[in-house]
């Protein structure tokens, strides 16, 4: 949990200015920052205006996913291409029912945008910006206007009951009646399952909305832009370079950020077979931060007493495209040396090519505390093998989808 919690620190600090976060205050739209690359997929920067929407603390939303202010009335279509636009790291906007912490449904305008490396186009974070949408008035046969539920810019439900060109003879005697039934029939319709009424009719964003959601991600992205270019990490609204065919997307790194062993992904099909994802256990086990890991050859583990026979086998397994284990002696970033049980295999990807290798770590002696309790190492590397190749290929299938549609 501390690892998983400093990594969300990280998320945010080691990428721009320290002051990123004050700026980011001062701003007064409503939005969240998460990061793709942190197992879960967590919140790591939320607004005062999203807090102060949402009713939730800052504590209660750093670390969490983006679906803690879903509900039974949120619709799971609009969740899902939310998610594909996540997989195909691209900007998104819907219409979205979510719910307040006390339980109250509102209604939102959802605009979300990646937010890419200038320098190798991998996306670092999404940001989702959230508009409180407004319940549009409805007239009565008599010329009443009425609104049955508007939602106010807070989530809040409030009554609003506007006298229209009725006959005076006819107000004086029905509008009582006429506000007492409207009364019952929204009391009824709040009740009803525990959503808002007519959740299942969703709100419209006007073209003011619209514009708002626009105008907020306009200012985030000056923030962003601004101090990250302090650090001389810049990011940019759109991907800067495409041609790094070592990126992952979004949907494998997600889908690999729930595996907990110790494990890197390295791509043979570049110079030196450089490491293309780090798992956090691999990060927590060798005392290295991402950063230093991701692009490098694994051979940086190695050390004076690493013996040169393990290496030589891994290097030849390697060309024949066959699995293999040893037991190898490697080195932390400390320089402390530890015994490793290494499994390395070949990651094919849904058209049967091989698009990656995977090797997997196990430290001698601490079996048990990185794997799973009754499984033997090698039953425990074979698992995330497994689950790696399940990942890869779940991802190969997306893309090859998504480029089948593609004009």
């Amino acid at each position: 949990m501390e690892s998983q919690l400093g990594l969300i620190d990280q998320s945010i600090d080691s990428r721009y200015s320290c002051h990123v976060r004050e700026a980011l205050d001062e701003l007064p739209d409503n939005f969240v920052i998460t990061d793709p690359s942190i197992s879960g997929h967590p919140i790591v920067f939320a607004s005062h205006g999203l807090l102060k929407m949402s009713g939730y603390s800052k504590e209660e939303v750093i670390g969490k996913n983006g679906k803690i202010f879903q509900g039974p009335g949120t619709c799971r279509r609009s969740v899902i291409e939310i998610r594909e636009a996540i997989r195909e790291e691209r900007s998104f906007q819907i219409n979205l029912l979510n719910y307040r912490k006390d339980g109250k449904p509102f209604w939102i305008l959802f605009h979300m945008n990646p937010v890419f490396n200038k320098h190798d186009g991998r996306v670092s974070h999404f940001v989702a910006v959230q508009v409180p949408l407004s319940r549009k008035r409805r007239w009565s046969a008599c010329g009443v206007r009425t609104t049955n539920v508007n939602l106010s810019d807070d989530g809040s439900m409030a009554q609003d009951f506007v006298y229209g060109s009725c006959r005076k003879e006819v107000c004086s005697d029905s509008l009582l009646e006429l506000g007492r039934v409207l009364s019952v029939h929204q009391v009824s319709e709040v009740e009803h399952d525990g959503r808002e009424p007519n959740s299942e009719e969703p709100c419209e964003a006007s073209d003011v909305d619209k514009r708002k959601a626009m105008t907020a991600m306009d200012n985030i992205f000056s923030v962003l832009t601004h101090y990250s270019e302090l650090t001389g990490r810049l990011v940019c609204r759109k991907r800067c370079s495409i041609s790094d065919v070592g990126l992952l997307s979004s949907s494998l790194i997600i889908s690999l950020g729930r595996i907990k062993q110790s494990f890197v992904l390295t791509n043979p099909h570049l110079p030196y077979m450089p490491i293309v994802y780090a798992s956090d256990a691999f990060l927590k086990l060798t005392g290295y931060v991402k950063d230093e890991v991701l692009g490098r050859n694994c051979r940086f583990l190695s050390g004076l007493n690493t013996d040169t026979s393990a290496l030589y086998l891994i290097r030849e397994s390697i060309k024949a495209e066959q699995p293999c284990t040893v037991r190898i002696l490697n080195y932390r970033k400390d320089e402390s040396p530890f015994w490793n049980f290494l499994h390395i295999s070949p990651i094919r990807d849904a058209s049967g090519k091989i698009a990656y290798f995977v090797g997997v770590q196990i430290e001698e002696g601490c079996e048990n505390k990185q794997g799973r309790q009754g499984l033997s190492p090698d039953k425990i590397q074979l698992s995330v093998v497994g689950a790696v190749r399940i990942a890869v290929r779940g991802s190969s299938l997306i893309a090859g989808s998504s480029k089948s549609y593609t004009v």
